[in-house]
């Protein structure tokens, strides 16, 4: 199931808006069952400023290597360190404590114009799958 309260990229990451003008961003659970079991994740840099749609860092499984997209601007905060050690949780938790990256919003106003919602998100696997 597609949480509702997310924000969702065609590049299959999502984002949770913080109270803070933070966002949390992660995979989605189609991303990581596409990929199959992770074995590795690469993440930025603390205090790394990235753009929108610009590789933040990827993603191994057994079957491939995937890049992972930011999917706004911003400056990177935290990183999900306990990936280091149990890259599978990406697998088992996607969106809870398989988070990949916190960042400082450069626009709080931008994810909604930017980005799917669930059910538009959800639309557009199925339009993948076609």
């Amino acid at each position: 199931m597609t949480p509702d309260d997310l924000y969702y990229s065609k590049e299959h990451e999502w984002l949770r808006l913080e109270g803070d003008g933070s966002a949390t961003i992660g995979i989605t659970d189609h991303a990581q069952q596409e990929l199959g079991d992770i074995v590795y994740v690469e993440l930025p840099d603390p205090d790394s400023a990235l753009e929108a749609d610009e590789v933040m860092g990827s993603v191994e499984s057994v079957k491939a290597v995937s890049e992972i997209f930011c999917p706004v601007a911003g400056t990177v905060t935290a990183v999900n360190e306990s990936l280091e050690d149990a890259p599978e949780v990406v697998n088992s938790d996607p969106y809870g404590d398989g988070w990949l990256i916190r960042l400082r919003l450069d626009d709080a106003g931008s994810p909604a114009a930017t980005m799917l919602s669930a059910g538009d998100y959800d639309k557009h696997v199925a339009s993948e799958a076609d």
